[in-house]
C-alpha cells in the first residue's frame, strides 16, 4: 500500500471570503507556489511521481512503469553494447528498429508533455498571484518545450538516418565473402541526378579481409586499354579477344554499355555491371558490391563534417584543362581543407599526370577514414545524410551496413597497404594481366600476414606500421615531389604502392 502523500505537497485548505474567493494571502499563496513548482521538477526528474504524490495514482503508476522500463533496456542496450559492437551497429543500422524507436520517441514526447500539464493543474494555477501563475506558466513552458522538443528532435535524427538507409541501401541481395574477403568496387565521377552514367575519374577496389578489417586499395588508371573481361560473362561474349578498340578505355565501359542497355537485362545499371566484369577480369577478384560516388556531393559530405586536414605538399592547380586562371592554387602545407579545395586537390590533373592524381584520389581516402570518427558523423549526421542522398549510389544491402561499419572502425586502427596497377610496374596501354593477378594475390597473402617469395612484383616505399587517426603522417619520405605526391612518373608515386598509405601521403 503506498504511503499517504507528502503533507508539504498537499493543496492546502482553500479558504474563502464571504463573497465565496479564494484566499490570495501572501503566506498561503507562498505554499502554493512551492508547491506548484515542487511538482513541476518532480515530472521533470521523475514522470509521474507528481501525480503519483497529489493527483491521479493510477497515471503517475504507469508512467512510472515507463520510466523505468526504458531505464532498464537502455542499460541493457549498453551492457550489450560492451560485450558486442556489432549488436550497437546492428541496432543503429536497422531500418525496422530505427522506425519502432521513432515512434516510441514521438510517444514519449506527447506523454511527458500531458504530464508538465497535469503537474502544473496539480499546482493549482488559480489559487496563485498574477506574478506566481505568469512564473508558473512561464517554468511550464520551458520545460516543456524544452524535453519535448529534445525528444522530438531525436525522432527526427532517426527518422533521417532510417530513410537515409531505407534510400541508399535498398538492395536485398547479399553475398558472401570471398575467400574471407570483402571487395568493394569504388567508382568516383562527376555526375548529376540523371548522369550516374557518366565516365568515371576514379576506381579502386578495396579488398577487406572479413574478420580483421585490414584493408588493400588497388587503383585501376580510367585509361588502362587491351583487357579482357571476367571468362564467361556478358562481357566478354561481346569482346572475346579483349577490349581493344581505339577508345576503348576501361571508363569508357559505363558509356558503352549505356548505348547497349539491351544487352543489360535484368540489371540494374549497365554501366556498373559491365565496368564490374572489366575489373574482375583484370584483377582476378571477385567484387561482392559496388559504391558510386559523385563527386558534386562529395563535396557537400566534406563541408557538412567541417572539412579533412591533408598535408599538400605542393601547390595544386584549381581549375580544370582550359579554364585554370592561373592564380587560385591549394597552397602547400597542414591544412584542414573544405569541400571544394578537397575536391580540387583530389582531381586536378593542371599539374601532373593520371597517376599523380590517383596517388592524391589514395591520400583523400585514407584521410577521410582516419578523420570520420563514429562521434563526428552521429553529431553532424542529419547534413552527411543531406550530402548522402546526393553522393552515393551503391548496392550494398541494408542488412549488410552494421557489418561494415564494424569493418571500417577495424580498418582505421591498421595499415592501409595500397597497389596500383600504373607505370612503372604496369603499362596501361597494354597491362601484364598474368603479372597484375599475381601483384593482388601476393598483396592479399602479405596482408594475411602469410609469407611470399621475396621477389618482388612492384615498388613499394619503406615506412611503419603505425597510424595516426587524427591526422597525417609527419614524417617526410625521400625523394622528388611531382604534382603533390612523392615520386614521379618514372619511379612511381609512393601512395600508389605502399605498405602504409599513412606514410606516403
Amino acid at each position: 500500500m503506498l504511503p499517504d502523500p507528502s503533507p508539504g505537497l498537499r493543496s492546502p485548505a482553500p479558504s474563502v471570503d464571504a463573497f465565496g474567493r479564494r484566499d490570495r494571502s501572501p503566506e498561503v499563496a507562498r505554499i502554493r507556489f512551492r508547491r506548484a513548482v515542487a511538482l513541476m521538477l518532480m515530472t521533470l526528474v521523475l514522470p509521474g511521481s507528481a501525480q503519483l504524490t497529489a493527483g491521479s495514482k493510477q497515471t503517475g503508476r504507469v508512467a512510472i512503469r515507463v520510466v523505468l522500463g526504458l531505464v532498464a533496456t537502455t542499460v541493457l542496450v549498453m551492457l550489450l553494447g560492451l560485450v558486442s559492437h556489432s549488436f550497437v551497429f546492428w541496432l543503429v543500422s536497422n531500418t525496422v528498429v530505427l522506425g519502432l524507436l521513432r515512434f516510441g520517441l514521438i510517444v514519449l514526447a506527447v506523454g511527458w508533455a500531458y504530464l508538465f500539464v497535469d503537474a502544473w493543474r496539480l499546482g493549482d494555477p488559480l489559487g496563485l498571484r498574477q506574478k506566481q501563475r505568469l512564473a508558473m506558466v512561464g517554468l511550464n513552458g520551458v520545460l516543456t518545450f524544452s524535453m519535448v522538443g529534445s525528444l522530438l528532435f531525436v525522432s527526427h535524427v532517426v527518422g533521417v538516418q532510417r530513410g537515409f538507409l531505407a534510400e541508399m541501401f535498398g538492395s536485398t541481395t547479399v553475398t558472401s565473402a570471398h575467400a574471407g574477403r570483402f571487395n568493394v568496387l569504388l567508382l568516383g565521377g562527376d555526375s548529376g541526378k540523371t548522369r550516374w552514367g557518366l565516365r568515371p575519374d576514379s576506381l579502386t577496389v578495396a579488398s577487406i579481409d572479413a574478420g580483421t578489417g585490414k584493408t588493400i586499395l588497388f587503383g585501376l588508371p580510367r585509361n588502362m586499354t587491351h583487357f579482357t573481361f571476367r571468362p564467361g560473362s556478358l562481357m566478354a561474349k561481346q569482346f572475346p579477344r579483349g577490349y581493344n578498340c581505339d577508345e576503348c578505355e576501361l571508363n569508357s565501359l559505363v558509356t558503352w554499355a549505356g548505348n547497349h542497355t539491351a544487352l543489360f537485362k535484368g540489371f540494374d545499371n549497365p554501366g556498373v555491371e559491365a565496368t564490374t566484369e572489366a575489373v574482375e577480369g583484370i584483377t582476378g577478384l571477385k567484387i561482392n558490391y559496388y559504391a558510386m560516388v559523385n563527386l558534386q556531393g562529395f563535396r557537400k559530405l566534406t563541408d557538412a563534417v567541417g572539412g579533412v586536414t591533408i598535408d599538400v605538399r605542393q601547390k595544386i592547380p584549381k581549375g580544370a584543362l582550359g579554364d585554370f586562371d592561373g592564380h587560385s592554387y591549394i597552397e602547400p602545407g597542414v591544412q584542414k581543407l573544405k569541400g571544394d579545395d578537397l575536391l580540387w586537390y583530389a582531381r586536378s590533373r593542371m599539374a601532373a599526370d593520371d597517376y599523380s592524381r590517383m596517388a592524391r584520389q589514395k591520400c583523400v581516402m585514407n584521410a577521410m577514414l582516419q578523420q570520420l570518427s563514429p562521434k563526428t558523423v552521429v553529431l553532424k549526421f542529419g547534413a552527411i545524410a543531406d550530402a548522402g542522398e546526393t553522393m552515393l549510389k551503391t548496392d550494398i544491402p541494408g542488412s549488410e551496413v552494421d557489418r561494415f561499419i564494424d569493418l571500417a572502425l577495424k580498418a582505421r586502427k591498421q595499415p592501409i597497404r595500397t597497389v596500383s596497377f600504373v607505370p612503372p610496374v604496369i603499362e596501361t596501354y597494354k597491362p601484364d594481366l598474368p603479372k597484375i593477378h599475381r601483384m593482388v594475390q601476393r598483396a592479399i597473402k602479405v596482408s594475411e600476414g602469410k609469407t611470399v617469395k621475396k621477389k618482388t612484383v612492384q615498388a613499394a616505399p619503406k615506412s611503419s606500421t603505425t597510424t595516426t587517426p587524427s591526422a597525417p603522417a609527419t614524417s617526410t619520405p625521400a625523394g622528388p615531389v611531382t604534382g603533390g605526391s612523392y615520386g614521379s612518373l618514372k619511379s612511381g608515386y609512393l601512395a600508389n604502392q605502399s605498405t602504409n598509405l599513412n606514410d606516403s601521403c
